[in-house]
């Protein structure tokens, strides 16, 4: 078992997710590299954390779902200790459409998926870090989007309403357990370059709107992850309940 602190990134096979889990290792974690059915992905991200010397195991976990979510923390705890860092980061979308064109099948895995899950991963977190319960403490960061604050009109309105769930959910939690010595918060990107966009049904979406972005670029999946760890580090010690934009002045 580890001695290092530990951090679960979810969703962490690619993306915002396999950039923080890199940058996690390199800070002195041992990282739990959560993913849903890429196995060789997660393990490439392992891979590249163990070439680096640092310390890192791939689970499978389908966040979605209650059972999954309970085994990935207790198999974490077996494999690596008790956690002290979670990054809700893991979420999805679907085809870009307007809200008339949805189903709702398509609503409830977009909530399961983004809502529930990042629920239930910080419920398991909390039983483990929270005084109350016999730890010592952590931190939590939610992964949300720009989309919280735009709704994403014409594209995925139910993606963006799942986002601003998120925000609503980092702050009631971050009072919630303020005195317990965790402390939550949230980051929500802008146009990143990242898988997700091919999910939506367009892989060059960043380069079409990175116009309206003051700094005229769409930001990288490292941008992202210096301002997770950022808010995990000590330096953020007296900050919770704060949404950090890394979004590029949008």
């Amino acid at each position: 078992m580890s001695q290092l602190p530990v951090i679960i990134v979810t969703g962490a096979n690619c993306g915002i997710g396999a950039a923080t889990a890199t940058l996690a290792a390199e800070r002195g974690y041992a990282v739990c590299v959560n993913y849903r059915q890429d196995r060789d992905s997660a393990e490439a991200v392992v891979q590249q954390i163990v070439n680096r010397h640092g310390t890192a195991i791939a689970l499978q976990a389908d966040i979605s779902r209650e059972a999954d979510v309970v085994a990935l923390f207790r198999e974490t705890d077996a494999c690596l200790g008790r956690v002290s860092a979670l990054v809700n980061n893991a979420a999805t979308l679907e085809k870009q459409m307007r809200l008339d064109a949805m189903d709702s099948a398509r609503m409830e895995h977009v909530l399961a998926v983004n809502v529930r899950g990042a629920m239930l991963c910080a419920r398991e977190a909390v039983r483990r870090m929270s005084t109350r319960h016999g730890g010592s403490g952590g931190g939590i960061v939610n992964v949300s989007s720009l989309a919280a604050k735009y709704g994403s009109p014409g594209e995925y309105v139910d993606y963006a309403a799942s986002k601003g769930a998120i925000d609503s959910f980092t702050i009631g939690l971050a009072k919630e357990v303020a005195e317990e010595r965790i402390r939550v918060n949230a980051v929500r990107p802008g146009y990143i370059y990242t898988e997700m966009h091919a999910k939506g049904g367009e892989p060059a979406r960043v380069d079409r709107v990175k116009s309206s972005v003051p700094m005229q670029r769409g930001g990288q999946p490292e941008e992202v992850a210096r301002a997770i760890l950022w808010l995990l580090s000590e330096e953020a010690s007296y900050i919770t309940g704060t949404i950090v934009d890394v979004a590029g002045g949008r």
